[in-house]
């Protein structure tokens, strides 16, 4: 569809990112975080393209201050992120992993100090 002329975002528009636990985060047997679905289901033969995984993905878990650092730079104001339970909850339920909750607290004050929502 060809538009002769577009209108303009309204005023307070937010630009933004969102990405999966799964396919930035990486760091798949760091600081104590346990098998997901997708963790054993990535391994099956055939189930994924080129049998690839999310073992290193993009390594956001490690270069979360640089991810961030780079939306700003993009001028994104806004950020929607899952959690990766299997990080906080190594065994499904029970005692918390504290390192796990400890990249989700490092990754939300790295968006508030850098302005993004």
């Amino acid at each position: 569809m060809y538009h002769a002329k577009l209108d303009t975002f309204p005023a307070g528009f937010l630009w933004g990112a969102a990405s999966a636990a799964y396919q930035v985060e990486g760091a798949a047997d760091a600081d104590g975080k346990g098998k997901s679905v997708w963790d054993e289901f990535s391994k099956v033969p055939g189930k994924t393209f080129e049998n690839t995984n999310g073992d290193v993905a993009v390594d956001h878990y490690h270069r979360v201050l640089e991810d961030v650092a780079l939306m700003k730079e993009m001028g994104l104001k806004t950020y929607r992120f899952s959690i990766a339970w299997a990080r906080v909850f190594p065994s499904g339920e029970g005692e918390v992993n504290e390192d796990g909750l400890r990249f989700y607290d490092r990754l939300i004050h790295a968006l508030l100090a850098n302005g993004i929502e």
